[in-house]
């Protein structure tokens, strides 16, 4: 039994080279080729690579769970302070010992500086001196003063931290009835300075107050050393007030008598 079959599709027409009219070119219908720079292909790959490899990184990131953190802190363990000023309880306290006595001797009519030595020999060793005279002198070598009086009086049993004064003169000079007091402005008046050495004059006014020493005698010399000159006459009087006055003295040498 045979069949009719239709006839094979036509085939589109093979181009072997150009259309006539067209040489060397291609057909319209032909697909073009786009060429891209080498450069751009770089460029897009990379990109491509990082994106994925960050995504990568924040995925691992993300993944990681955060680690808790342990502080530790050390804690010294506070001790009781002593007290060092407390006495142990079977500790007494020391017994306070009295001050050592001793029994004061007589040093009138020592030398000055005899005197001296034999209080520092008994345990004395605050001591003063003065002028017996009243003449405020400075008592620079012990050895050319004698003892006239003392603060305290012989055979006294006293502590040997008692200060020990002497009234002393000069070698040469008497000791007076009694100790020669300074003399003193207290109250604001002039006291009577008449026979007093200029020295102890000066000592008894205000260390600011004005004074002038001449001589007495017709010699006219300059009044150097204050306490070998005595007071012959003062302005202002004796008793007048002085109000911060300026003072006139005249004198002459102790061993000398008043015009």
């Amino acid at each position: 039994m045979s069949y009719n079959q239709p006839p094979p599709p036509a085939q589109p027409p093979t181009f072997i080279g150009p259309p006539v009219g067209q040489p060397g070119g291609k057909p319209g219908w032909a697909r073009k080729r786009v060429a891209i720079p080498a450069a751009c292909l770089i460029f897009f790959v990379g990109v491509g690579v990082g994106s994925s490899g960050n995504s990568g990184q924040e995925k691992a990131s993300s993944s990681a769970k955060p680690q808790p953190t342990v502080t530790v802190t050390e804690t010294a363990e506070a001790k009781p302070a002593k007290d060092d000023a407390k006495p142990a309880k079977d500790e007494k306290p020391a017994p306070v010992e009295d001050d050592e006595k001793t029994t004061v001797p007589n040093f009138v009519g020592m030398g000055l500086q005899s005197a001296q030595d034999k209080a520092q020999e008994l345990g004395f060793h605050s001591l003063d001196s003065h002028d017996a005279l009243g003449r405020d002198r400075m008592q620079a070598f012990d050895r050319n003063w004698k003892v006239c009086s003392q603060n305290v009086k012989a055979d006294t049993s006293m502590s040997t931290d008692t200060d020990l004064d002497f009234g002393a003169v000069k070698l040469e000079e008497t000791c007076p009835a009694k100790d020669e007091k300074a003399p003193s402005a207290e109250g604001g008046k002039m006291p009577d300075f008449t026979g007093r050495s200029v020295k102890a004059a000066r000592g008894a006014l205000d260390s600011g107050a004005s004074i002038t020493v001449n001589d007495a005698s017709a010699e006219d010399r300059m009044v150097l050393m204050e306490s070998n000159w005595q007071v012959c006459t003062q302005k202002p009087v004796a008793g007048a007030a002085l109000n911060g006055r300026p003072v006139e003295f005249t004198a002459v040498k102790f061993e000398e008598s008043c015009p």
